[in-house]
């Protein structure tokens, strides 16, 4: 009895610190995803000052952007 108590006990140990694990790395993924969203918002907000900036150049880009992407996609 004495050789299984030690093995349910390892056992055990080594759940908890999976367990430990998976709760570290799941808290560590969501802390990332919050500073994703927060570096989408800053681009974002950029962008559209840009563009409130700038919008002849703001169309120029989108044309150029859409015919090359055609291009590209048009020799498939």
């Amino acid at each position: 009895m004495n050789t299984i108590d030690k093995a349910s006990e390892s056992a055990h140990k080594a759940f908890d610190k999976i367990s430990d694990a998976t709760s570290q790395a799941a808290e560590s993924l969501g802390e990332k995803g919050d500073q994703l969203k927060k570096a989408e918002q800053q681009l974002m907000k950029s962008c559209r000052g840009y563009i409130s900036d700038n919008p002849i150049t703001s169309v120029g880009i989108a044309v150029t952007a859409g015919f090359l992407l055609s291009r590209l996609l048009s020799r498939r």
